[in-house]
C-alpha cells in the first residue's frame, strides 16, 4: 500500500513538516540574533532582582506562526480532517442504518407468531431485568404487565394514578372516580373506545360512557390523546399503546425506563415487544 496516498498520513506528515520548518526557522533567527544583537531599547520599568524587561514589540515570526497555526487547524478540523474524511464512527453508524433497514424490509409484513417470538426475545433481553420473565413487576418493583391491557388495570391506574411519563398535560392524578365508576369506564373503554376486546360488565358500559367526560377532558373525546397531550386510550389493549410507553420512556419505583427512540429498536421490533407484552395480561 502507498501510504501517500492516505489522506491522514499525508496531512499529519504535511503539518510535521510545517512544525519542523517553522521550529528551525524562527529558532535559527533568535539563535543569530543572540550573537550579534545589543541589548538596548527601552525598558518597561518592572525589576526582578536586577533583571528588567524589553518594551519590545511582538516578535513578527512569532505571531505569523501563532496565527498561521490557528488557521491550519480550522483548515485540517473543518475541511480536511475529520469532518470532511473517514470516521470509524461515522462507518459504525452508516452500517447500522444499513442494517436496519434490510432488517425493517425482511420483517416488514410479520404474521403474529413471528411477532410473538421477536417480541419475547426482546422482551428478555430489555425488559424482564425489571419487569420480571414473566412480566409480573418482581413483587411491585416495576409494573405489572401480566395485568396489561385489560379492565382490572384501568380500574387500578384511575384509582392510584399515573405518573412519569412527562406528557405536557402532567400527570393524572389519583381518585378522579370511585371504583365503581372507574370500572364503568374501563368497560367503555374497553368495549366500546379502544374495541379491543368484549368488557367483563357489558351492562356499564353506557355508564362508563357517560362518565367519560372526566376523562376526557385530557384524552379527548374520541380518546385519541389531544394530538399527544396525554395518552392515546383509543390504542388501549393493543400493540401501539406498548410502543407509545416504549418511545416516550416511563419514571417507576426502581428508576427511570429509558426512552426506545433512540434507535436501540426497530419499529418491528417495538410491535413485537406490544404483541408480545399485550399477550401476558390474565384476560383474553
Amino acid at each position: 500500500m502507498n501510504w501517500l496516498n492516505d489522506n491522514v498520513n499525508l496531512l499529519t506528515l504535511i503539518g510535521a513538516a510545517a512544525i519542523i520548518i517553522l521550529t528551525v526557522g524562527v529558532a535559527g533567527k533568535y539563535i543569530k540574533q543572540m550573537k550579534t544583537d545589543k541589548a538596548t531599547g527601552e525598558l518597561t520599568g518592572d525589576n526582578w532582582d536586577g533583571i528588567g524587561e524589553y518594551s519590545n514589540e511582538l516578535p513578527y515570526g512569532w505571531s505569523l506562526a501563532y496565527v498561521g497555526t490557528i488557521v491550519w487547524g480550522l483548515w485540517y478540523f473543518f475541511m480536511g480532517y475529520p469532518l470532511a474524511t473517514f470516521s470509524q464512527i461515522g462507518q459504525y453508524n452508516d452500517e447500522v442504518k444499513d442494517y436496519t433497514a434490510r432488517f425493517e424490509s425482511k420483517w416488514a409484513n410479520p404474521d403474529k407468531e413471528t411477532l410473538m417470538g421477536m417480541g419475547e426475545g426482546v422482551f428478555l433481553v430489555q425488559c424482564a431485568p425489571c419487569h420480571g420473565i414473566t412480566g409480573d413487576g418482581m413483587g411491585g418493583k416495576a409494573a405489572d404487565l401480566t395485568t396489561w391491557g385489560s379492565e382490572e388495570h384501568i380500574v387500578n391506574i384511575v384509582l392510584k394514578g399515573s405518573k412519569g411519563q412527562g406528557y405536557a398535560l402532567g400527570e393524572m392524578p389519583a381518585g378522579l372516580l370511585d371504583k365503581a365508576s372507574a370500572t364503568a369506564v374501563a368497560a367503555y373503554i374497553v368495549q366500546d373506545l379502544a374495541k379491543s376486546g368484549k368488557s367483563k360488565h357489558p351492562e356499564l358500559v353506557a355508564q362508563g360512557k357517560a362518565l367519560w367526560a372526566t376523562c376526557g377532558a385530557c384524552h379527548g373525546m374520541d380518546g385519541k390523546g389531544m394530538g399527544g397531550s396525554a395518552p392515546a386510550l383509543v390504542d388501549y389493549g393493543k400493540a401501539q399503546f406498548v410502543v407509545d410507553v416504549l418511545n416516550r420512556g416511563k419514571l417507576g419505583t426502581i428508576g427511570q425506563m429509558p426512552k426506545f427512540n433512540d434507535g436501540r429498536l426497530t419499529n418491528i421490533q417495538k410491535r413485537a415487544v406490544g404483541t408480545y407484552v399485550d399477550s401476558l395480561s390474565s384476560e383474553e
